[in-house]
């Protein structure tokens, strides 16, 4: 029965913490609540990004209640999975301690493009990518 399993613990990591681990926590709860716990932080903290509440909306997931959070909240805690999502993870992402897995899904910064109407479009795009991700990864969970 898989209500008497302990959830999964899940932490995705990206630098600012303020749009692609934002909106993969967003989706990661959306679509596997049930037996997973989502959480993100960044090694720097911020603030969520307007367009990532945007694009996350389009979708009909609400992050607003989401805020930037710094990796240290969570370096004592058990994790079963560490996603990094930063594109150049090995520079700009901290390698997070632990015995948890780690993955590393590249997705490129939405909020360096320039222009709101191009910006959006990005942040829709890596939006898809995240959630097209997460789910072949839970059919292998």
């Amino acid at each position: 029965m898989r209500d008497a399993q302990p959830k999964l613990r899940v932490l995705i990591l990206c630098t600012a913490n303020s749009a692609r681990s934002q909106m993969a926590e967003g989706l990661l709860r959306h679509l596997a609540a049930d037996r997973i716990e989502a959480f993100s932080a960044g090694s720097r903290v911020t603030s969520v990004n307007p367009f990532a509440i945007q694009a996350m909306d389009e979708r009909g997931i609400d992050i607003r209640g989401q805020f930037s959070k710094h990796l240290n909240e969570f370096l004592q805690q058990p994790f079963d999975y560490v996603i990094t999502v930063c594109d150049a993870a090995a520079e700009t992402c901290p390698i997070f301690p632990g015995r948890a897995t780690r993955l590393h899904w590249s997705f490129p910064d939405p909020a360096a493009v320039e222009g709101d109407a191009a910006k959006a479009e990005a942040f829709r795009s890596v939006r898809e990518g995240l959630e097209a991700r997460f789910k072949a990864w839970l059919e292998t969970l």
